[in-house]
C-alpha cells in the first residue's frame, strides 16, 4: 500500500480559473478601488459583478486581496536589528 509521506505540506491554494480571471479583470479595470481589506473588497465585488453565490464572491474578493497585497519579502532578523539600531 502506498503512503503519502508529507503530502500536502507546502502546497498552495487551488483556485478555479474562473475566480482568477474575474479577479484579474476587476483589478485591471479598477486598480485604485481595491485594497488589502477583504471586507471592503467583498462589498466592491458584490457591487461590480453579478455573482451567483456568496462563496464565489468571497473567493474572488480573497484572491483580489492577495493580488493587491504588497509583494515585499518579510524582514529577516538581521534586517530588523539593523533597522532598530539606526
Amino acid at each position: 500500500m502506498l503512503e503519502d509521506e508529507g503530502a500536502g505540506e507546502d502546497l498552495g491554494k487551488v483556485r478555479p480559473e474562473k475566480v482568477k480571471k474575474i479577479a484579474r479583470e476587476l483589478v485591471k479595470r479598477y486598480p485604485a478601488k481595491f485594497t488589502t481589506n477583504f471586507e471592503e473588497n467583498k462589498k466592491l465585488v458584490r457591487s461590480l459583478v453579478k455573482v451567483s453565490s456568496v462563496k464565489l464572491t468571497n473567493r474572488i474578493a480573497g484572491y483580489i486581496t492577495r493580488l493587491v497585497a504588497p509583494t515585499e519579502a518579510p524582514e529577516t532578523e538581521e534586517e530588523k536589528e539593523s533597522n532598530a539600531s539606526d
